[in-house]
């Protein structure tokens, strides 16, 4: 299976930790190729990267990377990064994937079981599937930056950072296929922008946003210092 993963972003809040935010290592092993790995053993076998920020530094972390594990790493430089948001980092893959695929994101750490059920469990036609977390006390969420969502019947109700009525958490881990690129298409077309929730929200309005809950299994957004923090000490009790 195909695996997009984005990695465009300054990443300005762990930027004590490195300058390049995909290249910043966890217990020695750098965010992106974390991604990478767990997006493996969960099934996938092809890569497509979209880069920004020191974009030179991590195609050529990357093009070592697919050398040593033997997959093929395609990166793909969004040249609006600094000034869009992710959602148009996904659209820059677009030309690439043409059937379902994994979409993940190059700072969130997760157990790869959760990826690998995902694949396994579902399937998609027209539609995305989203892993949300229903397990809203769960310690290793930033609550204050988490994006929300409202689940109903299995199928995503709403999606945002400043929803006030919400059943779980975004993880940041989807099944997709193209007409996801379709939706943000849309979205930026009447806007000039578009956030990758903009794309679930209209995809969502379709009946076409599906989710899928793993309750609080592992997972995390290594976005700051505290979840840096938090994720070292989440994978020493996994040890």
């Amino acid at each position: 299976m195909k695996c997009l993963i984005i990695a465009a972003g300054k990443g300005r809040r762990l930027q004590k930790k490195g300058q390049s935010k995909p290249l910043i290592p966890l217990f020695g092993i750098a965010l992106i190729e974390r991604t990478i790995l767990s997006a493996i053993e969960a099934g996938a076998d092809d890569f497509y990267v979209v880069t920004g920020h020191h974009h030179e530094r991590v195609d050529a972390f990357l093009n070592r990377l697919g050398k040593r594990l033997d997959v093929p790493i395609q990166t793909v430089f969004n040249v609006q990064w600094q000034d869009t948001d992710n959602g148009i980092s996904v659209l820059s893959a677009s030309e690439y994937l043409h059937e379902p695929f994994l979409l993940l994101m190059t700072d969130h750490v997760f157990d790869p079981a959760i990826a690998r059920d995902l694949i396994h469990a579902t399937s998609v036609h027209d539609d995305l599937i989203l892993v949300v977390d229903s397990q809203l006390d769960n310690p290793q969420v930033d609550l204050d930056d988490v994006t929300r969502v409202n689940v109903e019947d299995g199928k995503i109700a709403a999606i945002g950072k400043g929803l006030t009525e919400f059943n779980a958490y975004d993880t940041g881990i989807f099944l997709c296929t193209p007409s996801l690129f379709d939706a943000l298409n849309q979205v930026s077309q009447k806007t000039g922008n578009a956030g990758l929730s903009d794309g679930v929200q209209l995809l969502a309005a379709l009946g076409k946003a599906h989710t899928f809950d793993i309750n609080g299994r592992f997972w995390i957004d290594v976005d700051d210092p505290i979840a840096f923090w938090r994720a070292e000490n989440a994978l020493t009790a996994q040890t």
